[in-house]
């Protein structure tokens, strides 16, 4: 039996509308989901912008001009996320997938909304706060990357900086902090109530995982999260087995596993225990739950003109 199992909205609904961007994020709410992840990095001057890469995508972003004439750092495409302003990552158009491989399912899938600029956590508060939405959970990825340091803001400086625009919008008793980077799951320990430790293969190593060695807890995933002062295990789907699954409901750990766009699949996650799904496609995992009988969360009512 379960008793609830959550559905969480990746990078807003990637496979519907344009990834970490308002009009995305609104649409995820509009369908309805328990929680909303989307991902932060830090800009040149200290500002909190939403974009999943550490380096400015050609598949998400496009340059649009200058930010001001002459800007030696143009075009902005290709550059760090971290060398650039706010009013230089402004200018760029995310609003259109541009796909660099001609497999890339999401061009099929996604909404194109051109014009559409990279906004800041605190642009996100306020929607949050304009729909009404209190009731979803805000689920903040902090980009880091400990193999990249000249990439990366400090990470308590950085966990620091996202916890402090939270409580500034009275939301961080409804929010969550996760990274890859478990320095920042460990900074977060005293300042945030939600810490997901997320880990896919590529990260099971001391650098990504604050020091920790696997081999010192024989390769418990969940028990390095729980070391490391996490409050949730947040597993890559190909990584989720029966060993890990019974050692998180040992130490009473919630699994949520990402990122899962086939129904059937998460299905399978679901009898294994999952406590919460994250999928590019809230539309269909909705259809999934309902099939099974869970509880659906609440769909927010999207914005309208006055006088419409």
């Amino acid at each position: 039996m379960h008793g609830y199992v959550e559905l969480h909205g990746h990078r807003g609904a990637r496979g519907l509308r344009p990834e970490n961007t308002l009009p995305g994020l609104a649409f995820a709410l509009e369908l309805g989901v328990d929680a909303l992840e989307f991902d932060v990095a830090m800009s040149a001057d200290g500002q909190l912008v939403l974009t999943h890469d550490l380096i400015v995508s050609p598949v998400t972003s496009a340059d649009t001009g200058m930010a001001q004439p002459g800007d030696d750092m143009f075009p902005y495409v290709g550059k760090p996320i971290i060398s650039l302003t706010l009013p230089q990552l402004r200018t760029l158009d995310v609003g259109v997938r541009l796909p660099q491989r001609p497999d890339d399912r999401f061009a099929l899938t996604q909404v194109p909304l051109p014009d559409t600029r990279m906004p800041t956590l605190g642009a996100v508060l306020g929607l949050i706060g304009a729909l009404g939405a209190d009731h979803v959970r805000l689920n903040v990825e902090l980009k880091s990357d400990p193999t990249r340091p000249g990439l990366s803001a400090d990470p308590v400086r950085f966990t620091e900086a996202v916890v402090r625009e939270l409580e500034r919008h009275d939301r961080l008793s409804r929010s969550a902090i996760l990274s890859f980077d478990w320095r920042v799951v460990a900074a977060a320990g005293s300042l945030a109530p939600r810490r997901y430790a997320l880990v896919e293969r590529a990260t099971m190593t001391p650098e990504w995982m604050n020091g920790l060695h696997l081999d010192d807890v024989d390769g418990d995933l969940a028990a390095a999260a729980q070391i490391v002062g996490a409050t949730t295990l947040s597993p890559d789907r190909e990584l989720v087995d029966g060993s890990m699954m019974e050692s998180a409901a040992q130490r009473r750990m919630p699994v949520v596993v990402w990122t899962v766009n086939e129904p059937d699949e998460a299905s399978r996650l679901i009898d294994m225990g999952a406590a919460g799904i994250v999928t590019d496609y809230p539309d269909r995992m909705r259809r999934l739950w309902a099939a099974r009988g869970l509880a659906l969360p609440e769909a927010v009512s999207p914005l309208r003109p006055v006088g419409a």
